[in-house]
Formats: structure tokens, sequence, C-alpha cells
């Protein structure tokens, strides 16, 4: 998972580079007018009074904005709130007020290293919250080693998710939230969503990618959309418990405790944005995903969310505490430090410190092609303070019994048409090699299984489905373990719509999701490429999501009937089109595999 999630960045204030690994992406920015294909494709299925047509733009004073035009107004009179650490200025843009890096917590630089966040510094005035804030220290890219994967795929998957264009300034001072929300200063209560961005534990932030942009969910569904920046890498995960010093206990888990302090802010202050504090849900998708899981066995998470979304995130276990502390002392190796001099690391300068932190990752042994998700690189470690237990090992958080959960996975996940260019035209007897040097003599009976579950796959199609079983067998864990519960429910889908762009080679890839749960297909229009059913399913899914997050249940009048999850039928919501609920999906492959 970790290899999947390298970035590349700079040390100072530029473009992002376009090269960089598949799982990742960029924001341009932009707004959503719901389109003619939409309507015309939920038309033909006969659903258009079952799915609520897109609102057209308004400005703050309830007036239709013409299509194509953009109402922006930013000022004192209107677009200020008052928080407890001093007033913001935000920005409204037809009828959705913006407040972009807002900060939830102090500078994390020099003694605050590895400390958990301290609040905020208070400011006097007016202070802008018109641009994103800083983004947490990436890992240097004058020791980035790629993964050796053709770059004509980074340049497609930088089309394909909008990448390429987001301007990111790393720094310390980087815990920063950002707002989209139909109201403020007033006495609504909506729900609030609060999203946990990509990119492992090591990279990404809440504003590289264009699905991420809240303003589709605030204005056509009517909820406050929170996302933002917290510690990642070494600053936010470098364990340095056994060294001596009791101050940097915390240490091992402070990006977890930033992600905790998010959602303080937002009980403090979201009812000034026109949010329920007592409504919240948690999502975040692959490294976001692990995020909401082990937010839900975190006890100073307790009562501050009360639903779960987890996209392609299929963490059951965290670190252990052996292996991070041997992180940390390969760390001081690295930098020429004894245990004495641990304080050091409070001063050394950032692209010393990042340098360092990758080196360290290169002389851990490990197995990443064994290892599951979350048991290597960077992450959050049981470290008996703030995390207690596994997230989903070797069961559901019984911290978390009553939070309905969401899980799922995409078609294809790591492996599919943008890693292969010969994808579509991969042989039978290619195929058969690949699953047989895989998993050996049961690859036929794979095969087999599999084609029973997907007859018109083609033979690249059924490799990439095979092949993404790493994800799917403990996604399903988790809704399985979480259903064994018997609290709330699991909901469990597999997202397999696939663009028809590139020639339909790319298939169901990592990410490809994230912006139809933001109904972003209109500024999406890479991915989503025009297609009146990309319309639809963007509809349905985005629906589905702010289903749940009003009420705990997915199921909307536009969708099939959609079951919790359950040992017996393990029902799987086929987010396709058209959508089908489908039971113990993929199931006897998966079996056979996880005996393999």
């Amino acid at each position: 998972m970790a290899r999947l999630e390298q970035e590349r960045h700079a040390e100072t204030p530029q473009r992002r580079p376009v090269a960089a690994s598949a799982s990742r992406r960029t924001l341009l920015g932009g707004m959503a007018v719901f389109g003619a294909g939409l309507a015309g494709a939920l038309a033909a299925s006969g659903k258009m009074d079952a799915l609520a047509a897109a609102a057209p733009a308004r400005d703050s004073d309830g007036a239709e904005v013409p299509c194509g035009r953009s109402k922006v107004m930013a000022s004192d009179a209107a677009t200020v709130v008052e928080l407890p650490a001093g007033k913001i200025r935000g920005y409204e843009r037809n009828g959705v007020y913006i407040f972009k890096g807002v900060p939830y917590g102090a500078s994390t630089s020099g003694a605050r290293r590895f400390m958990p966040a301290a609040p905020p510094e208070p400011w006097t005035g007016i202070r802008n919250a018109l641009a994103y804030g800083r983004i947490c220290p990436q890992e240097d890219s004058a020791h980035f080693v790629t993964d050796g994967k053709n770059l004509a795929s980074h340049d497609e998957d930088a089309f394909l998710l909008h990448r390429g264009s987001a301007i990111w300034t790393p720094g310390e001072d980087c815990l920063r939230v950002n707002v989209w929300t139909p109201e403020i200063n007033g006495s609504h209560k909506r729900p609030v969503m609060v999203y946990m961005h990509g990119g492992g534990y090591s990279g990404g932030c809440g504003h590289d990618l264009l699905s991420y942009e809240g303003e589709s969910l605030a204005r056509n569904h009517d909820v406050v959309l929170v996302n933002h920046n917290h510690r990642l890498n070494v600053y936010g995960y470098l364990n340095l418990e056994a060294m001596g010093e009791e101050d940097f206990a915390p240490s091992a888990n402070v990006g977890m405790l930033d992600c905790v302090a998010v959602l303080e802010w937002v009980r403090t202050n979201i009812a000034s944005f026109g949010g329920d504090p007592n409504n919240v849900t948690i999502f975040g998708q692959s490294g976001g995903g692990g995020k909401v899981a082990v937010l839900m066995a975190m006890p100073a998470a307790k009562g501050l969310f009360h639903r779960a979304i987890i996209q392609s995130g299929p963490f059951l276990k965290a670190l252990t505490p052996d292996y991070s502390q041997r992180v940390a002392e390969l760390l001081l190796n690295e930098l020429g430090l004894s245990r004495s001099q641990v304080r050091a690391l409070q001063t050394i300068p950032v692209d010393q410190l990042s340098g360092a932190a990758v080196e360290t990752l290169k002389k851990m042994s490990q197995s990443p092609s064994h290892a599951g998700f979350g048991e290597s690189g960077w992450g959050p470690t049981v470290d008996g303070r703030s995390l207690s237990v596994h997230p989903f090992e070797p069961g559901a958080p019984a911290l978390s019994a009553d939070v309905p959960l969401i899980t799922g996975t995409n078609l294809n996940e790591s492996v599919s048409g943008l890693d292969h260019p010969g994808a579509n035209s991969m042989t039978d007897e290619e195929m058969h090699r690949k699953v047989r040097e895989e998993f050996g003599g049961k690859s036929e009976a794979i095969i087999a299984a599999y084609r029973r579950d997907y007859p018109d796959a083609n033979p690249f199609g059924l490799y990439a489905a095979i092949a993404t079983s790493r994800w799917r067998i403990p996604a399903f864990a988790q809704a399985a373990r979480k259903a064994a519960l018997g609290a709330a429910p699991a909901y469990v889908y597999i997202y397999a719509w696939r663009t028809p762009a590139l020639d339909n080679r790319p298939g169901t890839f990592h990410a490809a999701e994230i912006s139809f749960a933001f109904d972003n297909a209109e500024i999406c229009d890479h991915y989503s490429a025009g297609d009146p059913k990309a319309f639809a399913l963007c509809k349905q899914m985005s629906t589905a999501w702010v289903s749940f997050a009003r009420t705990g249940n997915p199921n909307h009048n536009g969708l099939p009937r959609w079951p919790g999850y359950s040992a017996e039928a393990r029902a799987t919501m086929y987010f396709n089109a058209p959508c089908a609920v489908r039971n113990d999906p993929e199931g006897e492959g998966l079996r056979l595999i996880a005996g393999a």
C-alpha cells in the first residue's frame, strides 16, 4: 500500500509534478452545473422522479444564476464567520459559502514537532480564508525512487483524475480545514461530511484532487462538507516513545490525533456554518479510508462522528510498536544521532528530515507484496495510549459498534489499464500464466470461479479482478466483522463503472469513484467523458452517500434496494450502469485465494 501511495513533491511552492504515482490526484477548481445529459439518462431509465435533479445555481438572494455564469462575493458584511480564535472571511459562489485554509491547530514546527496539536493562535481583525493552506511536507523528491512504471500511465492518470494544476506549499504550519456550506451564521442544522484525503499515511493533502471540491455536495444535497490537511509520514507517525523523553510518548500517532482535532473543531464550530455537530459522517478513500478505520478504534474520537464510509481503504491492522520503534531507531542512525539526542530531531531542517525518513524506510526489512494494508511504511501504531487495538483485527472496533458503516472497493483498483498499456491485447494464455505465477496449482479453479462472476470480461479484465483480491478480501472482512457486532449495519459496494476515455482501456482503477461520491461528474469531465450514464450514476452514488450521512441508511428511490451486509447473503451493491445488488460476489474465487 505504501508503494502505491508514494509521491514526488517540491520543497518550495510550485506546481506539482505531473509524473506522480497512479494513486494520487490533483485539484483544478471549479463548480458543478447539472446538465441535460443526466436528465435524459434518468428519463430513459424511468427514474427521473426518483433522483432529485441538482438545483440550479442560485446566489445568496435566491435568484437563479444563468448557466455558465458565476456570481462570486467576498465581503466583510456577508461572508465573515466569527470563531473562538477570531473572524474569518470566505467567499460565496452561487449560493455556496467557501472557506479555505482555516487553522484548527497551531504550527507544528520546532518544539511542537512530534507533539499533539495545540489550539490555533488567536488573531485580531478579519483573517482571509480564501485560499488553501500549507500541506504537510511530503516525501523528499531528491530521495524518491520511482516504481518503474511506464510514465505514460502517469500522464493518463493525471488526465483522468485532473492532476497537475494544484499548487502545493509544504510547511509544518499545515493544520488547516476547508468548508463548503449553503449557509453561514444561521439556525439550520445540516448533516456534516468530513473527508479524509488519500495518499496512505505518507502523502497527499485536502486539495490535491479536483474531486475533493465540496461545492456540488453542498449545493445539490444541502450538506456541509469539510476536508483538511494533517501531519503525515515522519511528522505524523514517528514513534519516539521508547527514547526516554516522556513528552514524546504520543508521537507515534500525532497524525491521527490531528484528525481527532479536526473533529473537535467541527464539534465546536460547525454550527456557525449551518452544520449539525450531532450528525457527522467521516469518509475517506485509500489511506483516507484507513484513517476512518483507525478513528473508529480511537477513544479520543468517540462521539465526534456518527457514521463512517471507507472507500478502497481495507485496513485491518495498524503498526506494531516493535516495527515503528525500529523505524525510529534507524532514523536516528541515519541522522547520526543517539537516543540522548532525540530532541535534536525538532531542529533538523525539513529537507534533511524528510530525506532521512525516506532512506530509513528503504532499510527496513519488509516484504511489501505480502504485507497487509497499514502494516508497513508510515502509519499509526497500536501504542496502548491513543490506539489500544487494531482497527478491524481480530474484530470490528466495539468502541464504534453503534456507528453505521459503508465499505467497498473498485473493481480493478491498482491493477488496471493505466498500469498496463497493452491491457486490451492480453491473451488468454498470458492471463493464465500471470495468475499461475501468483497462485500456483489453484490458478485454474480461481480463473474458472471469476469467469462465472464476470462472464463478459476479456482476459485482462479477469486478471485485474483477480489481482484486486488483496483489496477485496480485507474489505469484505471489515463488513463481516462490523455486522457481527450486531449493533449498527454495514453496507458493502463494488464500484464497477468504466470510463469510455482512452478507448475504454483504463478499467475501474483506484480513486476512480471519488468524483461520483462528491457529485462532481460535471467538473471531472476527463473521467465522466460526457457519458449520460456517468451523470446518472454520479447522482445515484452521491445521493446514497448523502442519504447515509443524513440517516445512516444509503437507500433512496433511485437505487435498487441495498441490504445491509450479513454473513449469510453477503449482499453487495455494484455501482455501475445500471446498478445492481449481488449476493456473495467473487465469493468462490476469494475463498480459493484466501486458502492459497
